[in-house]
C-alpha cells in the first residue's frame, strides 16, 4: 500500500505521510522534529513567586467556584 505524498508547509518539500509518523501531518520529519529545550532555561522561583502564582490560583479557583454554585435569587 502506498502511503499518501504530502507537501510540508514549512520548507514546501515533498514526504511521505506514514500512519506511525510523529508530529504534524502537513509537516515533514525534519520540520516536526521537536526542538531540544535547553533544561538552563526553566525559570526558577523564589518562595515570593510560589506564594504569589499559589495566592493568584486560589483567586481563580474561588472565583470560578463562586460562578458556578452562586445561587440566583
Amino acid at each position: 500500500m502506498a502511503f499518501p505524498i504530502k507537501v510540508c508547509v514549512n520548507c514546501s518539500e515533498e514526504f511521505q505521510l506514514k500512519p506511525d509518523k510523529p508530529g504534524f501531518a502537513n509537516r515533514c520529519p525534519e520540520c516536526s522534529a521537536p526542538e531540544s529545550a535547553d533544561p538552563t532555561t526553566k525559570h526558577r522561583m523564589d518562595a515570593d513567586e510560589r506564594k504569589t502564582v499559589t495566592e493568584a490560583n486560589e483567586a481563580r479557583r474561588q472565583a470560578m467556584r463562586e460562578l458556578l454554585y452562586r445561587k440566583d435569587s
